[in-house]
């Protein structure tokens, strides 16, 4: 394997450090947001806007940042339980997952060229691999490996090996490249769906320019054969993806649907892919995008403005919670869009969320599909 397909050693190297910390510019830990809340200012934190240098966490129960859109939300809400923010400096966060086993959560810093790993333990971010051939979306498989979509450069699904080797799952579709393979999921037969819209491939900055030769579609990696098999282009920019917790539905974000950004409900048997149903339309300019399910069946999805010029990100900025039916029942307010969410922690209860510049986390009443050790 080339140096490019190794991950970095797991602290940032020693040039351009904090020597009190061994934290790079720009990712500050919580434990020295904390430290400084009282004299911080938008210089201590590199390339951060005023406005989330200077945010600090509520120290009232309830946290009012933690909206109640229905009562129902009352169930998986704590009352003494705030948003934290666990690091920040970041570009555009994206695909957060998390490794239990290791007390630590990977997520992709996509502008930046770089997987980032935030540690439970020491409470501190760094490097895990640079470059990440602008990694997007990141997922685990069903023996606990790092399944990460490659949205440039590579434009490919690669598994991390326990030895830290890169193995490329699939970096095409007959004899054609993808386009920027975008978020991932793994089924528990092992099967890998990921989706692959153009995303990046129209700018520098989160990738590089390149013509787009497939159409946005849906696919699916066998786990048996590895196959790619392509199961929906008909989405206008599919975008985050998962299913629900016995696997019988999956869920699919439409990221270019006019006027608003439209997450569907399919019938899912046996791979395949049946009904389509509307469950969730993102109204008044808002950008659904990553999203989690819970033991509940309840929609945790990262959520903000769409860029339109009447949209109002302070109000959209967050994540946007909904019921089994797409309800809206909660909303968790952030100074920033929130791109990406996971659940971990030692109970699953725990919601990470990757946003625009930071990582914030939340202790919810809930658990996520696959933390239900009850």
């Amino acid at each position: 394997m080339s140096q490019s397909e190794r991950p970095s050693p797991s602290h940032v190297a020693a040039s351009g450090t904090d020597a009190s910390s061994g934290t790079a510019p720009g990712l500050l830990s919580r434990r020295r947001l904390l430290q400084s809340s009282a004299v911080l200012s938008a210089a201590a934190l590199v390339g951060v806007p005023r406005a989330q240098a200077e945010w600090e966490p509520s120290l009232r129960y309830p946290d009012a940042n933690i909206e109640v859109l229905d009562p129902a939300f009352l169930d998986y809400r704590l009352f003494n339980a705030s948003i934290e923010r666990l690091a920040t400096g970041f570009r555009w966060l994206e695909g957060p997952v998390w490794f239990g086993d290791g007390r630590y959560l990977i997520a992709s810093d996509i502008a930046n060229n770089r997987l980032i790993r935030w540690d439970e333990v020491t409470g501190e971010a760094a490097t895990f691999r640079s470059p990440s051939n602008y990694s997007n979306g990141n997922t685990r498989d069903h023996r606990g490996r790092l399944i990460t979509c490659e949205g440039s450069i590579g434009r490919r699904v690669t598994r991390t090996e326990y030895n830290g080797q890169i193995t490329v799952l699939a970096d095409q579709y007959q004899g054609k490249p993808f386009n920027s393979p975008n978020d991932v999921v793994c089924t528990r037969n092992g099967d890998i769906w990921f989706t692959d819209p153009p995303f990046q491939l129209g700018n520098n900055y989160e990738g590089r320019v390149v013509e787009q030769e497939l159409p946005a579609a849906l696919y699916r990696i066998d786990a048996e054969t590895g196959e790619v098999t392509q199961l929906l282009n008909d989405i206008a920019g599919p975008n985050g993806l998962g299913f629900s917790a016995d696997e019988s539905r999956f869920f699919l974000v439409e990221g270019r649907a006019k006027p608003n950004r439209i997450l569907w409900e399919f019938s899912h048997q046996d791979g395949e892919l049946s009904g389509k149903t509307k469950r969730i339309e993102a109204q008044n300019h808002g950008a659904i995008d990553g999203f989690a399910i819970d033991v509940h069946g309840n929609i945790w999805a990262g959520w903000g403005s769409s860029g339109a010029v009447d949209g109002d990100p302070e109000a959209l900025d967050g994540v946007r919670v909904f019921d089994p039916t797409g309800k809206a029942i909660g909303h968790i307010h952030l100074p920033e869009r929130c791109a990406n969410v996971c659940f971990g922690g030692a109970m699953g209860n725990r919601l990470f969320m990757a946003s625009s510049h930071s990582l914030y986390s939340l202790f919810v009443n809930s658990q996520g599909v696959g933390f239900d050790l009850g």
